[in-house]
């Protein structure tokens, strides 16, 4: 059964502006250390940042924005040769437990300057 659902788009460029300014300030912000080596290990790193703040931004709206969250705690892993996968911690994990969430699903993908991610949260 589908608990939640969240899709969100993001400009790449916007991405890549916000990572040129701030650098680490705003990636040790948003993403975790696994994130930050996997977009940096990319040519195209901005759209992988993208991507994956996309995907914070779809795990959000799936499970209903929980309290005291920090971007952290929702973690993409994988990617490239194996599927995306999405990873709760802390306050991400207890909201998805509390609401009996037992599978996330991810996907991915960029073009024409947008990234764009769908996460669907289902129990049992």
């Amino acid at each position: 059964m589908i608990i939640g659902m969240g899709m969100d788009v993001c400009e790449i460029d916007r991405i890549e502006a916000m990572v040129e300014r701030w650098g680490a300030r705003f990636t040790e912000k948003l993403f975790t250390s696994g994130e930050r080596e996997y977009a940096a290990s990319k040519v195209k790193s901005g759209q992988h940042f993208a991507a994956r703040f996309a995907v914070k931004e779809a795990t959000l709206k799936a499970l209903s924005v929980p309290k005291g969250l920090s971007w952290k705690e929702m973690e993409v892993v994988g990617g490239g040769n194996r599927p995306p996968r999405l990873e709760l911690h802390g306050v991400a994990a207890a909201a998805a437990k509390e609401q009996g969430i037992d599978r996330l699903h991810v996907t991915i993908s960029h073009s024409g300057g947008l990234a764009v991610a769908v996460v669907i949260a289902e129990r049992d």
